[in-house]
């Protein structure tokens, strides 16, 4: 009887440890898009529209590099950590595997395998990080078309090796289900960035758009260091209390396969990763250009593009956080089903997954379209980036479901699939803005946009809807949600305008925002858009 209340109570521990753990990240994926947005806000305000546009165009080439320098490390880890815990570290009532009985064996495969990471992440870092020093000024000079990204290109490569080892560390805490330090340490660096930053801003901005900019690259160049000491620690702090230090003997973890394992995992990715960052750096590339062949002076390409990228994007983007922390709850679940055969099961749990993502996401659609004015006013101080937000802002839908069926694609095991579309997204991505921008100028952007966000996401919805077999409902997914998104927004604004409410700050924006969002919900719950038994299927979410 015993025996048989221990996995019922270990399988409970394990589904609450899960879902701290995704609280956790909601809580702090929302708290760091938070600080982001207003950082880039004091950051526009103060160096300007042309620094952002250089700071985008150099990060188009650092994904690149951080994704050969990272090399997949973080999945490697995570996988290669999780598979020595499932051989050696039985679990034991609710108690972390090291506490049992076969701790020692586990503690000692454990730091062995994750040296054998480190040192993976350190060759592949080190190398793309030196390649990158000594191609500076080629890339700047060739790739970017500005000499002045030379020294912040140098600067970036040293962060490689540092990215990479914290990559190696957090994949780690993942493994072991600790991502409370992890989420810990990305905040303490995310204040430390804004600290180095602001404080460099104020020596180096009277001397150009050049030492601005490399204020901001080494602003972040010092908060990383920082993180990997920090990471560091909590590792050391961590084995202290779980990984205890004892004379024992060498276990056989099978290093030759452990080697062709995390080959096997990292190599993959890395490659079809690294063709995806450089079909997205090349267009990170062409966009100025095109703007320049347009008409626009480089000065004024780089402003434009950096308005639209870096400031009214992020805007877009910010609410997504509640959708895609919300998708990865139900990834496991997902599996789970189709390791059993339910297909049933899987059909309700997709439409537990895209009708709320639907629901939400033409909320935040409506909302952005009613107040893209004021939002760009209010956080950044331009109307021209609130113009921009009001042009996505239809998008909104196809871009937030993205995500919610990229997350149900993961849990089918369909990550191929997925990345082979993000290729086809990327490459479209790239010929559209190398064709649209010099005939219409940032316009152009904005259709590839629209464009490739529309593909993406049609080719994954079709392969999930056949997959799943998820019945659609066109009224509670599409429709009801698209009237109520519209009906709410000009009740908002007749309202004020009978009322003469006007929007003359960050207070009056948000009371408006509050009110359409509470009319959004009152109507979608009169007309049956959203029913109980939504409200019964979250309820059972967080009751797992």
């Amino acid at each position: 009887m015993l025996s048989a209340s221990l996995p019922r109570r270990r399988g409970a521990h394990t589904a609450r440890r899960f879902a701290v753990n995704a609280l956790l990240l909601i809580a702090v994926n929302l708290f760091m898009r938070t600080v982001g947005v207003a950082f880039n806000a004091y950051l526009a305000g103060r160096a300007g529209g042309e620094v952002m546009g250089l700071y985008s165009l150099l990060f188009g080439v650092y994904g690149l590099a951080m994704t050969l320098g990272s090399a997949g490390i973080n999945l490697g880890t995570t996988r290669m950590v999780a598979d020595v815990m499932g051989r050696f570290c039985p679990m034991a009532e609710g108690r972390d595997p090291e506490d049992t009985l076969e701790g020692d064996t586990c503690r000692q495969a454990i730091r062995r395998v994750l040296l054998r990471c480190v040192g993976y992440s350190l060759v592949c870092s080190l190398g793309a990080g030196l390649l990158m020093f000594i191609a500076a000024p080629w890339i700047g000079a060739v790739w970017l078309n500005d000499l002045r990204t030379v020294l912040s290109l140098r600067v970036l490569a040293l962060t490689l090796p540092p990215i990479a080892v914290c990559s190696c560390l957090n994949g780690y805490f993942t493994a072991v289900r600790r991502v409370a330090k992890t989420a810990a340490v990305g905040i303490g660096v995310q204040f430390l960035r804004i600290g180095f930053c602001a404080y460099l801003l104020t020596l180096w901005l009277p001397e150009g758009v050049e030492m601005t900019c490399l204020s901001l690259v080494l602003g972040g160049a010092l908060s990383e260091l920082c993180g990997l000491l920090f990471t560091v620690v909590a590792y050391l702090l961590d084995r202290r209390r779980y990984l205890l230090v004892k004379k024992l003997a060498i276990i056989d973890t099978g290093d030759a396969d452990s080697v062709k394992k995390l080959l096997g995992i990292t190599v993959p990715v890395t490659l079809s990763a690294c063709l995806r960052s450089g079909l997205l750096t090349l267009q990170h590339i062409l966009i100025p250009r095109g703007l320049k062949q347009s008409g626009a002076s480089w000065e004024t390409a780089l402003t434009s593009y950096g308005v639209l990228h870096s400031m009214a994007l992020p805007v877009v983007l910010f609410p997504s956080a509640f959708i895609s922390s919300f998708s990865g709850l139900l990834v496991p679940e997902v599996a789970e089903s189709i390791a059993r055969g339910d297909d049933g099961r899987v059909a309700r749990l997709s439409e537990r997954i895209i009708t709320p993502a639907l629901i939400f996401s033409f909320g935040v659609a409506g909302i952005m379209a009613c107040f893209g004015s004021e939002l760009g006013e209010a956080v950044y101080g331009s109307r021209e980036a609130g113009t921009y937000i009001r042009m996505l802002a239809p998008l909104i839908p196809i871009m937030y479901v993205d995500s919610s069926v990229d997350a149900f694609l993961k849990g089918m095991g369909e990550q191929v699939y997925s990345m082979n579309v993000n290729i086809i997204d990327a490459g479209t991505s790239v010929l559209l803005v190398w064709l649209l921008l010099p005939r219409m100028g940032l316009m152009g952007y904005v259709v590839a946009i629209y464009a490739t966000e529309t593909l993406n996401t049609t080719l994954s919805l079709c392969r999930m809807l056949r997959m799943s077999r998820m019945p659609i409902r066109l009224w509670r997914q599409v429709f009801g949600p698209l009237l109520c998104a519209v009906g709410a927004t000009v009740l908002c604004r007749m309202g004020g305008l009978l009322l003469r409410l006007s929007i003359q700050g960050a207070a009056e924006l948000a009371g408006h925002i509050t009110v359409c969002a509470v009319l959004y919900a009152v109507l979608c719950r009169l007309t049956g858009v959203w029913g109980r038994d939504q409200t019964r299927d979250l309820r059972r979410i967080f009751q797992k």
